[in-house]
């Protein structure tokens, strides 16, 4: 059974396969150790290369990923990508926490009234979900 780590809807996505690109942004749905899952626009057969980007980080998160599957939604697809390279699902975990430290000071904000520095929401996040947040796997090679 994989372990998902879930995107927040709130950081988008950009995606493009060859000359095929959705411009609307994406928001992802979720993030497994080793690929991606969100809406898109478009419907891709499997095995076709996909550029992914993550705009939200800086310098943006960028890496080429190969569709996995693709099932028909309502409003839409739903695509799903695994990545190429062991070292990009590892980066990719990084900025799934960046996001998802994001999202926890927007939430805290909206639910609470109460503004955080990044540094003071890293702190929180840590301490209440980073337990939780599922390990890259195998010990990467420098």
């Amino acid at each position: 059974m994989r372990q998902f780590i879930r995107h927040p809807t709130e950081i988008p996505i950009e995606v493009s396969a060859d000359h095929q690109i959705d411009h609307a942004t994406l928001h992802g749905r979720n993030v497994s150790l080793g690929g991606l899952a969100f809406q898109c626009n478009l419907e891709l057969r499997l095995g076709t290369l996909v550029d992914v980007r993550i705009p939200f980080v800086q310098p943006a998160y960028e890496t080429k990923a190969r569709v996995a599957w693709c099932s028909a939604r309502d409003a839409g697809f739903e695509l799903g990508v695994e990545f190429l390279d062991p070292e990009d699902a590892y980066r990719g975990r990084m900025v799934e926490q960046v996001c998802h430290i994001e999202n926890y000071k927007q939430t805290v904000y909206q639910s609470e009234g109460r503004p955080l520095t990044v540094e003071e929401a890293a702190h929180e996040w840590i301490g209440k979900y980073a337990g939780q947040f599922p390990d890259p796997g195998p010990e990467r090679t420098q």
